[in-house]
């Protein structure tokens, strides 16, 4: 392939610095590569100002949508041929923001429905996230368009998941803070019929890194990662 068809990628980041970081951190390490000059170019803005999704979508709180629009138009200026955004619950304004991009924006939902028709075929994936996705029924959506089964989370469960999200992660708390909500709500699960997991709030890959044993997870990231390399006319690399 020459130079020529190969892509830049901007990250439009900060909706969660560490979920952030680890996009960037797993598309270098997927991306196969003999040297330096063999990785993509990718630039990131992370944009933690941007106000919390969640808080927007279920309770008023300050449009994120504007400060997005910013986002892409530096990392436009700066020459991103695509843009990825490593938060779940903002793209619920996906479709809004790709009116005004320039350049695609991949959508991390759809890189984790092709990942589980492809690796879970029978199974029902249970999808944790935050109250503003489950709420904006973004992953519903896009598993019922591929023609998947899932459960979400009961109201209790999604409190458990909020507080791993906000209390654990976000608020840079240790991992034995949060284990036993996140145990809690796998087991739970698991008891009414899940066989895996989708860890769809970019937090929870963090997570889950943390427990001695993780049951089946499809990790939207690490899924969002691959799409992009993809996209950007590099090789995934195989374990």
């Amino acid at each position: 392939m020459g130079m020529g068809e190969k892509k830049s990628i901007g990250i439009l980041g900060g909706m969660g610095p560490l979920a952030t970081a680890d996009l960037f951190q797993k598309i270098v390490q997927l991306t196969q590569a003999a040297t330096d000059r063999d990785h993509i170019r990718i630039y990131i803005d992370d944009h933690a100002q941007i106000p919390d999704r969640t808080a927007a979508i279920l309770d008023g709180g300050e449009d994120p949508l504007p400060y997005m629009e910013e986002s892409v138009r530096k990392l436009t200026g700066c020459g991103a041929d695509c843009i990825i955004m490593p938060c779940n619950t903002a793209h619920f304004f996906l479709p809004a923001l790709r009116k005004k991009a320039p350049v695609p924006i991949l959508s991390m939902l759809t890189a984790t429905a092709e990942a589980a028709k492809r690796t879970f075929e029978v199974k029902t994936a249970a999808i944790l996230a935050t109250k503003g996705t489950l709420a904006a029924k973004l992953y519903q959506t896009e598993f019922e368009k591929a023609g998947l089964s899932f459960l979400v989370p009961t109201e209790a469960e999604q409190e458990k998941l909020m507080r791993v999200i906000y209390d654990g992660v976000k608020a840079g708390a240790p991992p034995k803070d949060y284990e036993e909500d996140l145990k809690s709500v796998l087991s739970s699960l698991m008891e009414r019929g899940a066989d895996c997991f989708v860890l769809g709030c970019t937090e929870l890959p963090i997570a889950a890194k943390s427990l001695q044993e993780t049951p089946p997870c499809i990790d939207p990231t690490e899924e969002l990662a691959k799409f992009a390399i993809r996209f950007a006319g590099y090789v995934v690399k195989e374990y």
